[in-house]
């Protein structure tokens, strides 16, 4: 059965639920979940119901049933594994893979291919040891966080729910440390700074984010690594998870992600600046982290891909050239 002890760190609203907490700030299960798996819960020591308010300071200790068998459908897909064990796995994603299935994406994704790659390491280990026959319906590949499909990158996933409670826990109480580089169009005005705000869905566009006088806090550090005036290199530091964070802040800021189709900004400032056909210039270069049965936090790493050289190439050309945009 899986549990999770957890104490709040961060400040909450009123009367703010725990099955409310639990779906909307650990991401743990939905509200719909919490039922299904008959989770109990203790707040500092006491059984408490899920309607119970919970505040900052609170220690939590929750109790879940396991999940049923998965639906999914175990592809034979081709994935640059970095790091595996029985507990977890870390992938460098390619950019145009989708993470997990969804309406639309039954098939294709990385939870498709990490299925597959589990169910055959296990039939591996059976004809070993018969015994073990049957326990593929343990079987889970839970993405711990997500990269958007255009994004690439490290991503890590976790094969049981231990697992997966372990690693999902330390994105939460932002003890990982998630590094990612950027192309953007033209040049922040400080070379390093922070990106504070909060984020919300648009109310225009409900598959859109924005910034916004309400929602989620949302907190990001850049620097720039190489300017060429009209784009510069950034690297970027997440502190909190929202969706969408990086391109929204760097919209926010004047300096959309270059390649992005959602939120590039069409300013005047942009009017006659230099047009690549490129897809998005995101990439999410490392990851520090605690594995499942470790103390130490590890760092994975991933090389800048084959499309950030293109265009650095190109734009370094054009510097040498004399272009002034």
């Amino acid at each position: 059965m899986p549990s999770l002890s957890h104490t709040i760190e961060e400040q909450l609203p009123a009367f703010f639920r725990l099955d409310r907490y639990i779906s909307e700030s650990l991401n743990l299960l939905s509200r719909s979940q919490i039922k299904v798996r008959n989770l109990s819960a203790k707040i500092n020591g006491k059984e408490v119901k899920i309607s119970k308010p919970v505040k900052q300071g609170d220690h939590l200790e929750l109790n879940w049933m396991d999940s049923p068998p998965i639906e999914i459908i175990a592809q034979d897909l081709p994935i640059d594994i970095v790091y595996e064990d029985d507990n977890c796995v870390v992938i460098n994603k390619a950019q145009g893979m989708v993470v997990h299935p969804g309406a639309g994406n039954r098939q294709g994704t990385l939870a498709n291919a990490l299925y597959y790659r589990r169910l055959n390491k296990l039939d591996s280990k059976n004809k070993n040891n018969p015994e073990n026959a049957g326990c593929q319906s343990s079987v889970r590949p839970g993405i711990v966080h997500r990269l958007d499909k255009e994004t690439s990158g490290i991503i890590i996933a976790a094969y049981n729910d231990e697992a997966h409670v372990f690693l999902a826990d330390q994105f939460k109480t932002r003890k990982t440390k998630k590094t990612y580089i950027a192309i953007v169009h033209g040049t922040p005005k400080e070379t390093e700074g922070r990106i504070e705000t909060f984020i919300t869905r648009d109310s225009r566009d409900r598959k859109k984010f924005t910034v916004g006088s309400a929602g989620k806090s949302a907190l990001t550090f850049y620097k720039v690594i190489k300017s060429w005036n009209s784009h510069s290199l950034l690297l970027l530091r997440p502190r909190t998870g929202r969706t969408h964070q990086l391109r929204v802040h760097l919209r926010h800021i004047g300096n959309p992600v270059l390649g992005d189709p959602i939120y590039h900004c069409k300013e005047k400032r942009f009017s006659n600046a230099l047009i690549f056909e490129t897809s998005l210039m995101l990439h999410s270069k490392s990851l520090a982290i605690t594995l499942p049965g470790e103390s130490e936090r590890r760092i994975f790493t991933s090389a800048m891909p084959e499309r950030f050289i293109d265009i650095i190439k190109k734009l370094d050309n054009i510097n040498l050239s004399g272009y002034t945009p």
